[in-house]
């Protein structure tokens, strides 16, 4: 028998080990040297959002690809009034459609992507003024 120190999850714990083919020998247990600390509770699941949201990190009315993707869809034009969470586009990704929302009230500026176009992550898609 070989006797070793482990630590295990932060408490000291005393094992004897046989050697392969030496004959079996009684095993002493030893209680840990000190009392295991509570576990921290596992932090609760956050919810996912049911759809990605359009980054306006650009500018308050800049509206760009939270993902990279493909625009299926656009559902707005320059000169139309859009209010906070109105669609804009649907951007394909990952064989998904995500529906791309205004972040803002006003009216749109610019559309710089069509159907079928490919975006990449931070691409500028919709300007609103």
């Amino acid at each position: 028998m070989k006797k070793y120190k482990v630590v295990v999850n932060g408490e000291p714990f005393e094992v004897e080990i046989e050697e392969a083919g030496a004959p079996a020998a009684p095993v002493a247990r030893t209680a840990p040297a000190a009392a295991p600390a509570p576990q921290p509770a596992a932090p609760a699941p956050v919810a996912a959002p049911a759809a990605p949201k359009a980054s306006a990190s650009a500018g308050a009315g800049t509206v760009t690809a939270p993902m990279p993707g493909n625009i299926i869809d656009v559902k707005v034009k320059a000169g139309d009034k859009v209010n906070v969470g109105d669609a804009l586009l649907i951007l394909e990704a990952m064989k998904m459609e995500n529906e791309i929302t205004s972040p803002v009230a006003g009216t749109v500026k610019e559309v710089k992507v069509q159907k079928g176009q490919t975006v990449n992550n931070g691409d500028v898609m919709v300007v609103i003024g």
